[in-house]
């Protein structure tokens, strides 16, 4: 038994001791295992990790582009120009090839043009 275990099931008990005995120390409490700590009641809880979000292509351009230059809004250019630039920007700026076609598709749906 792990060092660390036996200390706060040591903690545990005399604690629950200490509740039961409550004001009056002069009553025997016996440990049974209805009021004994169990191992499996310190164990933490397994819990599943959450999935990260999902970013829109909105969300990207917003987090890729305002680094080093102020935001364009889509409809300043075309469809066929936006194409260029992130072809140039996404290896300048190092952007993942699946987030600068999902902001490449952002600008392209509100270029306007």
């Amino acid at each position: 038994m792990p060092m660390s275990f036996a200390v706060g099931l040591a903690v545990a008990l005399i604690s629950a001791l200490a509740a039961k005995v409550g004001a009056d120390e002069s009553k025997p409490v016996a440990v049974t295992a209805t009021n004994a700590v169990s191992p499996a009641a310190t164990a933490p809880a397994k819990t599943k990790p959450a999935e990260p979000k999902k970013l829109t292509g909105a969300e990207l351009y917003s987090i890729h582009c305002n680094r080093c230059h102020p935001e364009r809004y889509p409809t300043e250019r075309t469809a066929a120009q936006w194409k260029t630039i992130m072809l140039h920007m996404q290896v300048r700026a190092g952007i993942p090839g699946k987030q600068s076609k999902l902001i490449l598709q952002y600008l392209q749906e509100n270029s306007g043009r």
